[in-house]
């Protein structure tokens, strides 16, 4: 099962591999976004840098999060926690986002990365927004 989510230009850019979407993925917001590591993603220290940990565990969410929503919403991002466990100098992460609860607007997720053996790395939560339709929002600002 694909989504439009599953394609972004930001993973090509850093190299997130998305797990497609299974019919359970989108019931429940679910996404598993994978990282092969190079030396490209070094800090100075020659370890994986936090700021690309950020990213995968954004992009984890933010495509279990969408994976719920209707064809023509979109969402933002509203704020994103992480907590780093420990260095990171291996050959592949694995972010698994999980959404905890959904209201009618807001979403609230979580996402745990783990490393090649399979020993947690990172974790990380968020809440994401649904946007109201762009032709809306334009039609009811002032001026």
């Amino acid at each position: 099962m694909s989504d439009r989510f599953t394609e972004a230009p930001i993973s090509k850019l850093i190299g997130f591999h998305v797990q497609p979407a299974t019919e359970q993925d989108s019931e429940i917001g679910r996404a598993v976004v994978e990282l092969d590591i190079d030396e490209r993603l070094n800090n100075p220290m020659g370890r994986v840098h936090g700021g690309v940990l950020a990213a995968l565990s954004d992009a984890a969410m933010g495509i279990a999060f969408g994976r719920t929503l209707q064809s023509q919403q979109d969402f933002s991002t509203i704020d994103l926690h992480i907590h780093f466990m420990r260095p990171v100098r291996g050959k592949k992460l694995i972010a698994t986002g999980t959404m905890i609860q959904r209201g009618l607007r807001i979403g609230f997720l979580q996402c745990t990365i783990t490393d090649d053996r399979g020993r947690e790395v990172a974790s990380s939560s968020c809440s994401c927004t649904i946007l109201m339709d762009a032709a809306l929002t334009d039609a009811t600002l002032p001026g």
